[in-house]
């Protein structure tokens, strides 16, 4: 059984061994701190019994959207293995409203929400250079306060740190990732009129590249094997947050747009075969229909 080292670190736990959990958990291994893992894969399912000694336990599992909705139901299973009065750090993206939620149904522990920003090709790297560690709490009761400060002091130093609520936080995370995904449909719009007008990708690229008041980091539109925003994370969390915004802010404009940008996206991914497995399981085959109309 991992205990608190010499120097009194605590004790941290890692629900999930995906490429979020693993690289956290490898950097706090890699930094001195014990560490407890668990997932359902060997070697770590033997370590389940294991989370509810753990100080601080950082939740990293997967958080499906599927033609039903969101589903946040292992987050909740996982927060049930946390012993009394322990600290809870959600990774796991969650649509906005979610960990004060959480937290009124799991009150015996402090639950706070810590976005990530890692690619999957640079996990390690991302994880060892954060550019900002965000820790958001459903209360500003303080136990809440001191839990955050605490994470916010065993996290990898950041150029940026802060303590903010947790829908803060969870819109954060969001504004991070439907940036990219409407990044990417924009130049697939440009990308669109290239071809129409027979130009050549490769100097409207460069000029991209070199504007520096455009976010280019997603330039290319044909990447990875095809075109649009592709990859299990931008599909389900548009998929999300669309649904969301559209039931809760209920305007119809924007709801319009979001859902129009998921139609040309999924039009773009459904024409080059890209990532055809992670678009039925976000949306089913109703909007795959729908997206081979709007292309006729």
């Amino acid at each position: 059984m991992a205990q608190k080292s010499k120097q009194n670190k605590p004790l941290i736990g890692f629900v999930g061994q995906g490429y979020v959990g693993k690289n956290y958990a490898d950097d706090f291994e890699s930094r001195g701190y014990p560490v407890v893992r668990y997932s359902l894969e060997e070697p770590y399912i033997e370590n389940k019994g294991l989370i509810k000694d753990c100080d601080v336990v950082f939740i990293a599992v997967p958080t499906p959207s599927t033609p039903k909705g969101f589903d946040a139901s292992i987050v909740d299973s996982a927060l049930s293995l946390l012993g009394k009065g322990k600290i809870a750090v959600i990774k796991s993206t969650i649509v906005p409203g979610m960990t004060r939620l959480l937290q009124k149904k799991h009150p015996n522990i402090v639950v706070m929400f810590c976005p990530e920003f890692l690619s999957v090709a640079t996990a390690a790297y991302d994880v060892a250079n954060p550019f900002l560690n965000v820790v958001g709490i459903p209360s500003n009761s303080q136990k809440h306060k001191k839990a955050a400060q605490l994470v916010l002091a065993i996290l990898k130093k950041a150029p940026e740190n802060l303590m903010c609520t947790s829908e803060e936080a969870e819109l954060i995370k969001y504004a991070h990732n439907i940036s990219g995904y409407m990044q990417i449909l924009t130049f697939n719009l440009v990308y669109d009129l290239a071809e129409h007008f027979k130009a050549d990708w490769g100097p409207i690229q460069r000029a991209i590249e070199s504007d520096p008041l455009i976010c280019n980091r997603y330039a290319n539109p044909v990447h990875k094997g095809g075109r649009g925003a592709g990859g299990f994370c931008f599909i389900k969390d548009m998929a999300a947050f669309a649904r969301h915004y559209e039931e809760t802010v209920r305007e119809p404009a924007g709801s319009a747009l979001l859902e129009a940008a998921q139609l040309k996206n999924v039009s773009l991914l459904a024409a080059s075969h890209k990532d055809l497995d992670l678009l039925e399981g976000v949306y089913g085959q109703k909007m795959m229909q729908r997206a081979k109309k709007a292309r006729r």
